[in-house]
């Protein structure tokens, strides 16, 4: 194993998504009702709340699973393909993420988002 610094943030990315999406498919009435609170002062975000959280689990589940993927492909035979395509998905997420955040005027929850985008393009760079 020549890559555990990869390997440790593919699995915190794992665990971040997989545990985000989780949460919101299995506590879905009450992320809908506090993100339909939380965005109700944009004009973008306001009517696409649910449509916004689908389209979110959605992402968060694919990099969830490639992150999984790309730690076993990197632990059985050093392969990055897996890896490095879950990292960039999970940039492109937190870009949504923090897009949606600026828009509400959350600047604590942005700031939380850029927290987590840093570990995950470090892992592009590993990855590539």
């Amino acid at each position: 194993m020549n890559n555990p610094a990869s390997l440790l943030i593919l699995v915190f990315l794992a665990i971040t998504f997989i545990q985000s999406a989780y949460d919101k498919i299995f506590d879905w009435k009450a992320n809908v009702e506090f993100l339909k609170v939380h965005f109700s002062k944009t004009s973008i975000l306001k009517n696409y709340v649910a449509q916004s959280i689908v389209l979110l689990v959605f992402l968060e589940l694919c990099t969830g699973i490639l992150t999984l993927v790309g730690c076993a492909q990197l632990l059985i035979n050093g392969g990055r393909t897996f890896g490095f395509y879950g990292a960039v998905l999970s940039s492109i997420t937190l870009i949504l993420m923090l897009f949606g955040q600026r828009l509400a005027k959350d600047y604590d929850g942005a700031r939380t988002i850029a927290i987590y985008f840093i570990p995950s393009v470090l892992a592009v760079y590993w990855l590539n």
